[in-house]
């Protein structure tokens, strides 16, 4: 996938659940509550993360354990089932760690190569979600920690989805490489921090 697909989608799939954010902050706030503790979300998210896993270690050249790839498939898709039926506690915190990871291996793989200097923007965004996923798998309660503080007021709620749908909107404008300086994507990566305090 070219690193403009991946732009295009990350920001338009940021962006488009702040507009009902910022239409509907209870309701908004609502569901991003129930999120953490979501037994469905998480098998979805956890399936998701397992089957993308098991596509990696299939594409990967293992050179030595090229041997044991039948047995990491079955040993690596039972750690996927097992966390379901075993941990099902904050399994849709569990499984949104998983897909950051794997979705920032998928943004990094495509930037690192990228002639432009807006490249890093990505970069920053993929290291965070890095960050997050390793924090959120050690601790998912702290993901519903953060999820009730930014969604304390109604106010808060419009503050985060104007940050995010600003932020989703500058990456989904960032396929032109072409029309971004290397100042504008300092501007960028610093707004992108901000974004995710």
């Amino acid at each position: 996938m070219s690193l403009s697909t991946i732009c295009i989608l990350l920001g338009l799939g940021v962006a488009a659940p702040q507009l009902y954010g910022l239409k509907n902050p209870a309701a908004f706030r609502e569901k991003l509550r129930a999120f953490p503790r979501h037994t469905g979300i998480g098998y979805v998210l956890m399936t998701i993360a397992t089957a993308w896993f098991l596509l990696h270690v299939r594409e990967e050249n293992i050179a030595d354990f090229s041997a044991f790839k039948p047995v990491m498939y079955v040993g690596f898709a039972a750690l996927g089932l097992g966390t379901c039926i075993f941990l099902k506690d904050f399994l849709a915190v569990r499984g949104l760690a998983l897909v950051l990871m794997l979705l920032a291996k998928l943004v990094l793989d495509a930037q690192r190569w990228h002639e432009s200097n807006w490249r890093w923007v990505l970069g920053v965004w993929a290291y965070a979600w890095i960050i997050a996923g390793i924090w959120f798998t050690v601790s998912p309660w702290r993901c519903r920690d953060l999820i009730e503080w930014k969604t304390a007021t109604d106010a808060r709620v419009r503050i985060g989805c104007i940050a995010r749908l600003a932020l989703g909107l500058l990456v989904a404008a960032l396929r032109s490489e072409e029309h971004t300086s290397e100042l504008q994507s300092r501007g960028l990566i610093s707004y992108a921090v901000f974004c995710l305090k």
